[in-house]
């Protein structure tokens, strides 16, 4: 999640002295996106990283580099053949009128085509910027299968407030696939839905 990552952190102006280059992360990249994240993360916005679980991982992420420094990085994580979360994304506290935010959605939604994904999606708190590049706000209900491992991690696990984005890459396939894709998980495919608030009856209601 990026959650509390401001707005200013996705803005663009005119980068000063050398360009920034976006590429996909390599295994050197390891300890400064380490750094990156688990400095969110102990403000309470990010989940930690492990070395051991980027380094999994690592395929995953492209960051934004600039004179050697690591500016941002993010990660296209699949969850199935049509589907991809965008996830992991931050922005150096330094780095925020670079246009990083963007660069990096961008480099990542061409992995996802490039990949044949009908679509990806994200949770957030900055709902603006992904408006701005193409996504649209969903019922986070609705979406797929979040991966437990991480849900359960995350403090905010039984009253999630993050905002789910959805941003349709392949219009006639995702219209075809989608009640295959919001199918029931069976009990042994290791996913759980993001809680949801439920709804209350009203005691009152005899159910007509």
């Amino acid at each position: 999640m990026i959650s509390a990552l401001r707005e200013d952190a996705f803005a663009e102006s005119t980068p000063v002295g050398r360009p920034v280059t976006v590429r996909k992360a390599v295994m050197r990249d390891i300890r400064p996106i380490l750094d990156l994240i688990n400095g969110y993360a102990a403000k309470g916005v990010m989940l930690p990283r492990t070395e051991f679980e980027l380094s999994e991982a690592i395929r995953d992420f492209s960051v934004v580099v600039r004179n050697g420094q690591l500016l941002g990085c993010g990660a296209l994580h699949f969850y199935t053949p049509t589907l991809g979360e965008i996830r992991s994304l931050a922005v150096h506290p330094d780095a925020k009128t670079h246009g990083v935010g963007r660069k990096l959605i961008g480099a990542l939604v061409e992995q996802a085509q490039e990949y044949e994904l009908d679509a990806v999606f994200a949770f957030t708190y900055v709902v603006e910027f992904f408006r701005k590049t193409g996504f649209h706000e969903v019922e986070r209900g609705v979406l797929p299968l979040k991966a437990w491992k991480d849900c359960v991690r995350c403090p905010k696990f039984q009253a999630c407030d993050e905002i789910a984005v959805l941003r349709i890459l392949r219009p006639d396939h995702w219209a075809e696939a989608q009640p295959e894709q919001w199918a029931a998980p069976s009990p042994d495919d290791g996913y759980i839905r993001i809680p949801t608030p439920a709804a209350v009856e009203d005691p009152k209601s005899d159910g007509k």
